[in-house]
């Protein structure tokens, strides 16, 4: 099989500092780019990835994934003003602003978008269409949010046939509830939870 690691959303505004902080978000950045310098160097015992692809917020005018000025974000459906295009939130994590991305896949620049499978890459070819035109088999999901985008990153990723592995070690979740309710879902949709190589 071939093997390909996604990383979801590593973000400025997803990490501690930023608009819409996740704790352990920083913690995450670091430990996805000690692993994929690991796989650069082809360590014994390093992962076995063809390609390695990440996904970003990319947002212009998500219409209601924002609140609305003068009201509150319900953290569910609402949400305050985050990577938005042309500000440093949008940006990378400096951790993993410099990592060997294969492709980049946008999401959401006029809707909420929380999978990377609703991304494309700036000359418009979407993630799934990359990855098959790749021979791309078995998937690797780590990133921000385990109970949103990543989550639904990975259950797209099933429902387009990929085996899925979730590095849950290398994921931060918003809150401990959805969270737990996240990872059960994913298992019953047949998602893996593994362990960093």
């Amino acid at each position: 099989m071939t093997r390909a690691l996604i990383v979801v959303d590593v973000q400025n505004d997803f990490c501690e500092g930023g608009s819409l902080p996740v704790t352990g978000g920083a913690q995450v950045a670091y430990d996805v780019a000690q692993l994929v310098r690991s796989w650069q160097s082809k360590n014994e015992g390093a992962p076995t990835w063809s390609h390695i692809v990440a996904t970003k917020d990319h947002h212009i005018k998500p219409g209601s994934h924002w609140a609305s000025h003068g009201s509150q974000p319900d953290y569910v459906n609402t949400w305050p003003v985050h990577c938005r295009v042309g500000t440093s939130g949008e940006a990378f994590h400096p951790n993993v602003d410099h990592l060997p991305f294969h492709a980049i896949f946008l999401k959401g620049a006029y809707e909420a978008a929380y999978s990377g499978f609703e991304g494309a890459t700036a000359d418009g070819v979407k993630m799934a269409d990359w990855l098959r035109s790749n021979g791309v088999t078995q998937l690797d999901i780590c990133g921000i949010a385990t109970d949103y985008c990543v989550r639904a990153t990975a259950l797209d990723a099933v429902r387009e046939g990929f085996e899925v592995n979730l590095l849950t070690d290398l994921c931060a979740g918003v809150a401990p509830q959805s969270t737990t309710e996240a990872l059960a879902e994913l298992n019953l949709a047949g998602v893996s939870a593994v362990q960093p190589v």
